[in-house]
């Protein structure tokens, strides 16, 4: 192992690959200390860290994928997560509007052009998420009217410079992630956020020690056992996720080959497969479930002070019922990570348009009759394993419900953190092992 370590590290461009990553991460960690200019963010810091329930399950997410940068309210408050979203948005559409599935088709040029749409989806994205979640703090208490204000003349200038500071601030991310993702090691968007949770780790490891100590009744051994009762979740949480990202099911397809031999031209067929994965979602489905159990908490902040009084105690009343510390909420919460896994699968299986891809190529299933059947075949499979995967992400999204500290759903967001961690370690181990095979033909791992 540490012979492949040091062949690594003595190859030239593939350190210098490394090392350029590693400088762009921690540049981004540098932007994620520059203060938005016209906001306190001390004041911020303790209003936030007053106020829980909703409040924390608002921001909690955006403050995971942010690295804390929403506490300190840096202008990398909203991390690359308006970039996501544009992603997301993007791909839903293609089925819906054919120019964007035929650029879909046209190979690295049309998804050139479909990365240029996300990148310009983004900017009125960060806008508006900007816009709402200052008027969010705004109408909360968090923010000074006099600092943000749309429609106010005096407050005008500095409102437009947080509005241009917390856009610019996600548009610079998004930049030095294509910078990673071109001239590093890894997706520079995925590493992004693995280093803004990854910095999160020892004030969140600190909290859990002293909430455990706190609830251990003055026991040392009591929160011993509890700290290594968490552990050991944490490492068969892990397990777990490593298992089910490197899952997948084989479909065996053979290809048509030709060959020239002295007696003419020999017809023959080529083995290879189709690795279609159990959980290609990957952590997708608990964003969108998070974000359908926030619309009603983020609803009745905004219409707290509404003179619509029935509107304001209708979304009051489903903010109870989203509410953590009910069972309830747990089961509403897994049933709809369940539900968008399969959403997302079928999205994403129906824009790689597979079946007819084989079908243009001269490629069959052995067994299967090209075409329809050979669709039909497999989205069975597809839905069989899926499900497999679905129910994985259900269970790991409910896990904070079974440790004793379901009743804040920020316990559920190291969770989503820790699908994350997971999954850009094992595609950046992937994409060494590449790097390795196509100059030494050996690779990293054996």
């Amino acid at each position: 192992m540490w012979d492949r370590l040091r062949s690594v590290w003595y190859t030239k461009d593939l350190r210098n690959k490394i090392l350029l990553t590693i400088a762009l991460l921690l540049l981004c960690r540098v932007v994620a200390h520059v203060p938005v200019p016209g906001i306190n963010p001390s004041s911020l810091a303790s209003f936030l860290s007053k106020n829980g329930g909703g409040l924390n399950q608002v921001f909690g997410l955006l403050d995971l994928f942010s690295g804390g940068s929403l506490t300190s309210f840096s202008i990398a408050a909203m991390g690359v997560y308006p970039f996501i979203t544009a992603t997301i948005v993007v791909q839903l559409l293609m089925p819906i509007i054919p120019r964007l599935e035929a650029m879909q088709r046209e190979g690295e040029a049309g998804r050139n052009r479909i990365a240029q749409i996300t990148r310009y989806v983004t900017v009125p994205l960060a806008l508006l998420q900007a816009f709402g979640q200052m008027a969010l703090l705004v109408q909360l208490g968090g923010v000074n009217q006099s600092q943000f204000n749309l429609f106010d003349p005096t407050a005008l200038v500095p409102t437009l410079a947080t509005l241009v500071a917390l856009t610019a601030g996600t548009i610079f991310l998004v930049w030095i992630g294509e910078l990673i993702t071109e001239n590093g090691i890894g997706n520079g968007i995925s590493l992004i956020i693995f280093a803004n949770i990854v910095s999160r780790i020892p004030q969140y490891l600190g909290s859990t020690l002293v909430s455990t100590s706190a609830t251990g009744g003055g026991s040392g051994g009591g929160s011993l056992v509890s700290s290594g009762l968490l552990g050991a979740l944490g490492l068969a949480l892990i397990f777990v996720m490593v298992i089910v990202y490197q899952a997948q099911r084989r479909v065996p397809v053979q290809y048509p080959t030709k060959r020239r031999v002295m007696q003419g031209v020999r017809t023959g067929a080529q083995t290879t497969y189709i690795p279609l994965m159990v959980n290609s979602a990957g952590m997708i489905p608990l964003i969108f479930a998070s974000s359908i159990l926030l619309l009603p908490t983020v609803l009745s902040s905004y219409l707290a002070y509404s003179s619509n009084k029935g509107l304001a105690n209708f979304f009051s009343g489903a903010r109870l019922w989203v509410d953590p510390s009910n069972w309830w909420y747990w089961v509403v919460y897994g049933v709809l990570v369940f539900l968008f896994t399969y959403f997302y699968a079928t999205v994403v299986w129906d824009q790689q348009n597979l079946p007819e891809n084989l079908q243009k190529q001269g490629a069959f299933i052995p067994g299967i009759r090209p075409g329809p059947p050979t669709a039909d075949y497999l989205r069975r499979i597809l839905g069989r394993i899926t499900f497999g995967g679905a129910i994985f992400l259900g269970i790991v999204s409910i896990a904070p419900a079974f440790t004793g500290q379901g009743a804040s759903a920020s316990q559920a967001l190291p969770v989503a953190g820790l699908l994350i961690v997971v999954g850009v370690v094992l595609d950046t181990v992937n994409q060494l092992q590449a790097q390795m095979v196509m100059r030494n033909y050996s690779g990293f791992l054996r």
